[in-house]
């Protein structure tokens, strides 16, 4: 169907993109790598997708044998689609999926530029601006993985098809909600398109989605033919909160409201727990870095600062917890929990990270490794990316590793992880993995973002070594 596409070693097939096994590069990320300014909405065209995945050496994983959230499978597909049926892809879900369901307010955004009637903007909180926000332009190249203007009863309607199968027969919504196997055994809680779990006792189908400002969820409940969708306009707002408390107090009579709980925690056990009697001293055995099994790179940090309880993953802000007993805890504003698998000392070796499903992670031994601005200078100088065509400047100031790009508009701190030349940054550069030669010296660094990983950067010719402000 794309044949301009590279031919790897292993076959990428339909399957792979609609379950997010392929492998492929996720092309927002990997732009934002790259300099692009997805924040500020630089444009990205449909066709840099193709683009991306051309400079692509490798596939991240073998096709089929890893789950990775990835939005250019949904925008081939667009591709896919139009080659098909000889259509444009906008013009195709209006008369195809759209007006069949009633749908008349609902259309698909070709272009950012596209004038929406009656669309909403979408606002992100702003320091500089006089009211305290700024608009959030919608992303660019993102149709197939999103870029859909609709309403709320329009998307009831997309809902009420999940039983009526008015469009699409019944089995097509049965292989879309059923969860995907990998080739290693595992099974994922994704579908076709859909997540697929359970939530205080009951079958849930759902998806969120945001792009720069807007946000989004659909949540159906196949056993009581109903559901929740939550739309907002505002950056802040956090959809999947909100549809899990609407849920909650509609469907409270169909739930178990016990086993939505995490386990370990007092209330599930019949004992009242108060968060604000919760001793800030014993969360101290906690403390600390802890991997995820599935990504060893993804590094979870743990501490205390002021009285309030703080979590920080690879690449992003920190988090505020609030306590649910003395193991579990629950991210403020976000649909994720942790229980912490405490030893008789009261430590912890290992926790599991809930959402979107359970990840394990175990605590990383050791101290943080601090090393020395001498130490730190061998990584800097010039480095260039033939993958991205971009360069990274990277410097010691004030005893601090930092990356410098031309379209950044501060210097991005690198926070060490341990002697071999790991280190943790913030969105758009989340990790760096330098590789020494066999003599030891710095010869490449790795970088990733999470969907995005391992794009290699050589060091230029004639840089390097002591670059300190």
């Amino acid at each position: 169907y794309i044949p301009e596409l590279p031919a790897f070693d292993d076959t990428v097939r339909i399957r792979h993109l609609l379950t997010h096994t392929s492998g492929y590069r996720e092309f927002v990320n990997e732009l934002a790598l790259a300099g692009r300014r997805v924040d500020e909405g630089d444009f990205i065209g449909r066709y840099e997708v193709v683009t991306v995945i051309r400079n692509q050496p490798e596939l991240q994983n073998e096709p089929g044998a890893e789950f990775n959230y990835n939005n250019s499978g949904f925008s081939l597909l667009t591709l896919v689609v139009e080659r098909v049926t000889d259509m444009p892809f906008p013009e195709w879900m209006r008369e195809n999926v759209f007006l069949p369901l009633g749908m008349e307010n609902t259309v698909v955004e070709a272009h950012p530029g596209e004038i929406v009637d009656h669309g909403s903007r979408g606002y992100v909180p702003s320091a500089e601006s006089e009211s305290g926000w700024r608009e959030g332009r919608d992303l660019g190249g993102s149709m197939g993985a999103g870029g859909i203007y609709t309403t709320v009863g329009d998307m009831a309607k997309w809902m009420a098809n999940f039983a009526s199968h008015r469009v699409g027969p019944a089995d097509a919504f049965e292989r879309m909600t059923t969860p995907n196997v990998l080739t290693t055994g595992d099974t994922t809680n994704y579908g076709l398109g859909l997540f697929v779990d359970e939530y205080m006792g009951l079958r849930r189908v759902h998806h969120g989605g945001a792009d720069m400002a807007h946000r989004s969820m659909l949540m159906y409940f196949p056993a009581l033919n109903g559901g929740v969708i939550a739309e907002s306009n505002n950056a802040t707002f956090n959809s999947t909160a909100m549809a899990n408390d609407v849920a909650k107090a509609f469907f409270a009579k169909h739930m178990d409201l016990e086993e939505g709980e995490e386990p370990g925690d007092a209330a599930a056990e019949g004992e009242p727990f108060d968060p604000a009697a919760y001793d800030m001293a014993d969360f101290k055995p906690l403390e600390g870095r802890y991997a995820l099994d599935e990504a060893p790179q993804f590094i979870l940090s743990f501490f205390a600062e002021n009285d309030t309880l703080w979590t920080q993953a690879t690449g992003q802000s920190k988090v505020q917890m609030e306590p649910a007993s003395d193991s579990t805890f629950r991210l403020v504003d976000v649909d994720a929990s942790v229980a912490f698998h405490r030893n008789p000392d009261g430590t912890a070796d290992s926790l599991t990270l809930h959402q979107n499903g359970e990840h394990a992670a175990r605590k990383v031994e050791g101290e943080r490794w601090e090393p020395t601005p001498d130490e730190l200078r061998a990584f800097t100088g010039r480095w260039f990316s033939e993958e991205l065509q971009t360069f990274y400047d990277i410097a010691v100031v004030d005893s601090t590793l930092v990356i410098r790009h031309r379209r950044y508009e501060d210097p991005l701190e690198l926070t060490p992880g341990d002697e071999t030349g790991h280190f943790t940054g913030r969105f758009p550069v989340g990790t760096v993995e330098f590789v020494r030669s066999d003599d030891g010296d710095v010869v490449a660094m790795l970088v990733g973002n999470g969907r995005t990983r391992g794009i290699r950067f050589e060091r230029s010719q004639g840089s390097g070594g002591g670059d300190q402000i």
